[in-house]
């Protein structure tokens, strides 16, 4: 009795241990999308769309990201970002430009592969 006992007190432990591994694994992937992912999408919907948003707008939402890029320990990207902000906000369009691309090509999730999307079965 107590052999069974121990095996199952065993089993439970793995089985929450699993649980926590887990747990911290879907919480580091929703901070990584609630920082990364959503700055690389609203980055992208700014640059796309950017004949139609005013200046104010647009450095608003670039130091938005910045913030969240710093967040994510992405302190160059997060710079680039910030810079642009200020160049746009100045009417340095040329200049907001070349920061904005230089901090697209040195952000971690513009060169990481989309990962495969699990199909959602109810």
């Amino acid at each position: 009795m107590c052999v069974e006992t121990t095996i199952a007190q065993q089993g439970e432990l793995v089985v929450e241990i699993s649980r926590k591994k887990l747990r911290e694994e879907v919480l580091e992937r929703v901070k990584y999308v609630k920082t990364c992912v959503l700055a690389r999408e609203l980055c992208l919907l700014v640059r796309s769309n950017r004949a139609v948003l005013e200046t104010k707008d647009v450095s608003e939402i670039c130091l938005y990201i910045s913030n969240l890029c710093r967040e994510e320990g992405c302190t160059e990207p997060s710079e680039l970002c910030r810079k642009a902000a200020e160049a746009v906000g100045a009417g340095d369009e040329a200049k907001y430009l070349e920061l904005c691309a230089q901090s697209c090509m040195k952000c971690g999730e513009a060169r990481r592969p989309t990962p495969k999307k699990a199909t959602y079965v109810t």
